[in-house]
């Protein structure tokens, strides 16, 4: 599944097998600053327009279980999706006393949610190790299955309909959404896969695990770039007689 518009990143040290691992000089230091150092505000910038703020109180009754997760639709201001551990997701309109649609078929909670960049499509992850998609109007597309895990997180690509998910089985997985198609399984952590995104040119993937370990990955090669291992330092007083 190579490309050539996709660059080869090269590591000089391929003696070591691609690994990087961090030391004390790789430790970051903290840096303090106070509030003199933040930027004043414009006190004469006036926005083109305000919408009059909604400040009544909407009691909302769709879910029957704690809350899990929340994503904000990135094309549209009163678009909210919920997920939950009564195994439900919803739809909700912001300034609206009721849910607007609920996405139903999974078996587990939904610990993650994720609209797509151009807010076309909702992705709710669900313990469950299965992905759905829905469209804007609260249509399903199809499930998304593979994972033999629950799924931890869910990220789409910058500029397509490209999604990722990690999942509890250690993998990480890539469909592309608008055939409902698997693309790309990448395997190496150790652990639950907990974190992971695309770098904002869509090139390449970032993963980190329980494992304590980062790793890039080229998402066409599925080429595992790089590995950074976090090394846990533990001192010790020593007490002299």
């Amino acid at each position: 599944m190579s490309d050539p518009s996709v660059p080869h990143v090269h590591d000089d040290e391929d003696d070591d097998d691609n690994e990087v691992f961090l030391d004390e000089s790789d430790i970051m230091h903290e840096v303090s600053f106070d509030n003199e150092d933040l930027p004043d505000a414009d006190d004469d910038y006036e926005p083109e327009h305000v919408d009059e703020i909604d400040d009544s109180v909407h009691i909302f009754t769709g879910h029957t279980g704690e809350l899990y997760s929340v994503a904000c639709c990135p094309t549209d201001a009163t678009l909210v999706a919920t997920g939950g551990g009564d195994d439900k997701g919803f739809f909700w309109r912001i300034g609206q006393g009721d849910w607007a649609s609920e996405l139903q078929g999974h078996t587990d909670s939904i610990a993650s949610l994720a609209f797509s960049y151009d807010g076309k499509f909702l992705a709710p992850g669900s313990l469950d190790g299965i992905v759905q998609v829905w469209d804007e109007f609260g249509n399903l597309k199809g499930p998304l299955e593979g994972p033999g895990g629950g799924i931890e997180w869910l990220r789409w690509h910058p500029r397509g309909h490209i999604l990722l998910a990690g999942s509890e089985d250690s993998t990480v997985w890539m469909w592309n959404t608008d055939h409902a198609a698997f693309l790309n399984m990448f395997a190496g952590h150790g652990s639950s896969v907990t974190c992971g995104d695309f770098t904002p040119d869509g090139k390449i993937i970032c993963t980190g695990s329980d494992d304590a370990t980062l790793r890039i990955w080229n998402p066409r090669s599925v080429e595992n770039i790089h590995v950074v291992q976090v090394i846990h330092i533990i001192l010790r007083d020593t007490c002299l007689a």
